[in-house]
């Protein structure tokens, strides 16, 4: 009965497989591979990533290129991918869906690429209108929902160096972005001189995206956050709690508004939310236990974070184990959780790499942009 359902019944339950469980469902006849493979209602892409709670994947950040690590929260364990199928090394940028924008590493002018590392696909985007080196990238994604398993997506480039008319180098004040939707750059605005040396000088790649604004946090002390209106092509910039007292701080996005996660020497680390008037308000504070347990007797300074809608994950290296504030599966709250690191994969021993997290909501549908 099983290999005689019509495809539409067929791809309705696969719905709701997670991503393991759908690729082990694909490999069993060739009327289920081809029902995931050709089906052409997305829908049932979409509801695999709603019903399912994001994965974490780790990159490590030496020996860029060869392979990732991913934890699965639904059964709490890790898998090994290669990235082999990379033409080049590279360096995450941001996630987008089940896809990855990365950055090659062999290459000084900005070139921007896409990969999905459970289908194994690479694709370089165009290259922008003007030629820059060390820029800030900020990522927006549109509605999934409305846009398919793979959503389109746009990525602002603001700062970094251009050349200059006469020889040597400038700061570019040109604001660029490509728009997946048409596949090309449009100069859509300017950057204010001073803004664009603080994103060339003390901004790290990561952005996020919050109720119409793209957030940049400088890297240096005290830390500020730098922001810009997409639609009244506004800058501005203010600071944060404890400001010159953190040792590490990141920007999420969490019930929908702009979050930043920081840990303080000799204190706790804390989750405050932005509120009218560029005001900071607590949220939560990081349980001491685990505060301690994740440290190992190291400084806040070591440590990484990054969120979404449902999760933050507070982490070090690979197999150090991770503190994770989590909405719960009834959805009744947020609760404080431990996760352990990366130890062993297949009964071999992984190495206690240093990474880089992102998440992602994987699927196995092929992207078209």
């Amino acid at each position: 009965m099983w290999s005689n359902l019509p495809f539409d019944v067929l791809a309705k339950i696969f719905s709701f497989l997670s991503p393991d469980s759908l690729a082990r469902a694909r490999s069993t006849c060739r009327h289920w591979n081809a029902c995931v493979d050709t089906y052409p209602i997305a829908t049932s892409f979409i509801l695999l990533s709603l019903h399912h709670r994001a994965w974490f994947l780790a990159l490590p950040t030496r020996n860029r290129g060869q392979h990732c690590y991913v934890h699965n929260p639904v059964i709490d364990n890790w898998h090994l991918l290669s990235f082999d199928f990379l033409p080049d090394p590279v360096r995450p940028v941001a996630s987008i869906g089940a896809l990855i924008l990365v950055r090659p590493t062999n290459c000084t002018v900005l070139q921007l690429a896409l990969c999905n590392p459970f289908t194994r696909q690479f694709r370089y985007l165009p290259m922008s209108n003007t030629s820059r080196t060390n820029p800030a990238v900020g990522v927006v994604t549109l509605d999934s929902v409305q846009h398919g398993p793979n959503p389109n997506f746009r990525v602002y480039v603001a700062g970094g160096m251009s050349e200059a008319p006469r020889g040597g180098a400038k700061y570019e004040l040109k604001l660029e972005m490509y728009d997946s939707m048409d596949d090309t750059w449009h100069v859509v605005g300017f950057v204010p001189t001073e803004f664009a040396v603080r994103l060339t000088v003390w901004t790290p790649n990561e952005s996020v995206y919050s109720n119409g604004v793209l957030y940049w946090m400088t890297s240096a002390r005290a830390y500020s956050v730098m922001g810009y209106e997409i639609d009244g092509h506004r800058w501005r910039g203010f600071g944060v709690p404890m400001a010159d007292k953190l040792e590490f701080a990141a920007l999420l996005c969490h019930n929908g508004g702009l979050t930043l996660v920081g840990g303080a020497s000799e204190g706790e680390a804390c989750i405050w939310g932005l509120k009218e008037g560029d005001r900071w308000g607590l949220i939560q504070k990081v349980p001491m236990e685990m505060g301690r347990k994740l440290l190992g007797g190291k400084s806040w300074g070591s440590i990484k974070c990054v969120g979404s809608e449902e999760a933050i994950y507070l982490y070090k290296e690979l197999g150090s184990g991770m503190v994770v504030w989590r909405e719960m599966e009834e959805k009744a709250g947020w609760a404080w959780f431990w996760i352990e690191g990366c130890h062993s994969i297949g009964g071999n021993q992984v190495p206690n790499l240093p990474i880089k997290g992102f998440f992602l909501h994987p699927n196995l549908f092929p992207f078209t942009f």
